[in-house]
């Protein structure tokens, strides 16, 4: 039977099991959405405000539900809207797919209204990209970007399609999800490869987990992606093996567990950044051994052999020199290692660890205002444990990454490695759509809510009871407390002392908006915005001196550990 390209594109997507895309559209992709309004009871179509906040609220869907995200939007501008979420995917490992539409094939590459060479954009930021110009190659190209999105280590894939493509007709024919990727390209087929873990391999580090004495877990996001939470788990209560996590990798492990140190590296706890320069073996799990954990290279882990385990062999040797990795799923790596691994008991090392679990800064002791911990600590007690917490990038990033207890998997959405200002609004949208049985709670700051603030639109009609909590300092504070400690307190060009009158902004878009300026008042508004169902944003007004502490200076070891400022 004979389908248009907009048709095939609108049949692939419910061949791969979407229920939900989000976009924006325009003049290019009109074939594509003449044929979502025809479908639109098989496949829901959000509409966001604007299109960086649709390809955050595709990552956001991708990242809690565990499936692949879908975004769409039109040529030119639309298009590159879409490449700081496209990027912010890619850095993280999220698993997307980004569909545009050009415009037509005899246009291309004259300079055409709204023409962009998007895939020569996208080729730094995304795992594959595709031009489709044959319309005829449309379904397989479509099936293979989603196997490339979900396999091996996940990432975004983008298909852009000339305007006349989707209006083009060929022979469509179903495909069972187990034949999508039949063909494709050899050097694709590199990209997807899963390596298989030898077993003397598994055998050696077995060997030299039960010989360790202070042996120490580094997880990060890989072992959310692989979903190898449960196994991770296992392995550290069999062994007695302390676990510290990265930013990617809270909610790998949990929070309140004994054997938590909670998270590592430039604004992590005393007691991981000690553990991992004093113990003898480092387990680094699915992490990329990223620059704000590691430090001073030359002096991470220095008294221990490292072994990393990492499904991406370019990860392997590119940060750290590891002593010996394991390449190959997480997941099976850690079930065939948990038989080989002795039982055993508290130790020695596991007591010291707790001694510097106790030891915290002054600042998270003190009382009497209202402190980014005294949110975080009424927070915890009054959503479920499956509630899933978003953030945008900077100082709320690292107090939630401290202070609020994640308990599961795929909970925690923030952008870790790219820091994108202004994805937090946009992942909460997804990732509500994506479990609409969840509490969604999403923590912002002043200076990254400003961004997207404009998906309140978006919140606001779909009637989405997302909480947003303001933390809200008039200052870009991460770059502030950078500046205080660094440049002398040369405050320049961070101080936000400046409209909107975010509870204003809230009403405007039909949103409760409620300003709070003491502990008694936040958990009134909060116990309010949660018992409502409805959005609710909550505009916490802070101190703008409020550190991040501990922390790590940039490029520094752990003994330059900073635990209190004065100022």
């Amino acid at each position: 039977m004979k389908y248009t390209g907009a048709q095939i594109v609108v049949e692939c997507l419910i061949e791969q099991g979407v229920d939900t895309v989000f976009g924006y559209p325009g003049g290019a992709i009109l074939n594509i959405y003449d044929e979502l309004y025809k479908n639109a009871k098989r496949l829901r179509h959000i509409l966001t405000a604007h299109e960086q906040g649709a390809s955050h609220a595709a990552d956001g869907y991708a990242r809690s539900s565990g499936k692949v995200g879908v975004v769409m939007a039109t040529s030119g501008p639309g298009a590159t809207n879409l490449v700081t979420g496209i990027a912010t995917a890619y850095m993280d490992s999220v698993p997307m797919v980004a569909i545009t539409c050009n415009v037509i094939a005899p246009l291309l590459g004259k300079d055409s209204f709204q023409e962009i060479d998007i895939t020569g954009v996208t080729m730094p930021i995304t795992k594959h990209n595709f031009i489709v110009r044959d319309v005829g190659q449309l379904a397989d190209t479509i099936r293979e970007a989603f196997f490339i999105a979900k396999t091996g280590r996940p990432g975004p894939v983008l298909i852009d399609i000339p305007k006349d493509v989707t209006a083009a007709s060929c022979d469509y024919v179903p495909a069972p999800l187990d034949a999508h990727f039949t063909k494709g390209k050899a050097s694709l087929h590199r990209i997807m490869k899963v390596c298989d873990i030898p077993d003397e391999k598994i055998n050696k580090l077995a060997s030299l987990i039960n010989a360790s004495e202070r042996p120490f877990i580094y997880a990060g996001g890989g072992v959310i992606i692989s979903n190898a939470c449960e196994e991770l788990k296992a392995l550290a209560e069999k062994a007695q093996i302390p676990v510290s996590m990265s930013l990617m990798g809270k909610s790998a492990f949990p929070n309140t567990h004994a054997l938590s140190t909670g998270m590592i590296g430039m604004h992590g706890t005393k007691a991981s950044n000690t553990a991992v320069d004093t113990c003898d073996l480092l387990l680094a799990i699915g992490t990329r051994f990223s620059d704000r954990v590691i430090g001073d290279p030359k002096r991470f882990a220095g008294k221990a052999k490292i072994v990393q385990i990492d499904v991406d062999p370019a990860e392997v040797n590119k940060n750290i020199s590891v002593d010996d990795s394991l390449v190959g799923s997480i997941k099976d790596a850690l079930s065939r290692l948990l038989p080989l691994v002795e039982k055993r008991k508290a130790s020695d090392w596991n007591a010291k660890i707790d001694e510097w679990k106790a030891e915290v800064p002054p600042s998270w002791k003190q009382s009497g205002k209202l402190s980014p911990k005294a949110i975080f600590e009424y927070v915890n007690g009054r959503v479920p444990s499956d509630t899933i917490v978003t953030t945008e990038v900077g100082q709320h990033q690292m107090w939630t990454a401290l202070f609020y207890h994640f308990e599961k998997p795929r909970t925690f959405l923030t952008s870790g490695g790219l820091g994108t200002m202004g994805f937090g609004t946009g992942a909460a949208i997804g990732a509500q759509f994506a479990n609409p049985d969840k509490t969604v709670v999403h923590f912002a700051g002043d200076g990254s809510f400003r961004m997207n603030c404009n998906e309140l639109a978006t919140i606001s009609r779909y009637g989405l009871p997302i909480i947003i909590i303001i933390f809200n300092n008039g200052a870009l504070g991460n770059v502030r407390q950078w500046q205080t400690l660094f440049y002398e307190k040369r405050y320049s060009a961070t101080t936000l002392d400046f409209a909107p009158d975010f509870v204003k902004l809230a009403d405007a878009y039909g949103v409760t908006g409620v300003r709070v300026t003491d502990e008694a008042e936040f958990k009134k508004a909060f116990d309010t915005a949660l018992a409502s169902g409805k959005p609710a944003v909550i505009d916490a007004a802070i101190d703008k001196d409020e550190m991040v502490l501990p922390m790590i200076p940039p490029g520094k070891s752990v003994d330059r550990i900073m635990m209190d400022i004065d100022l």
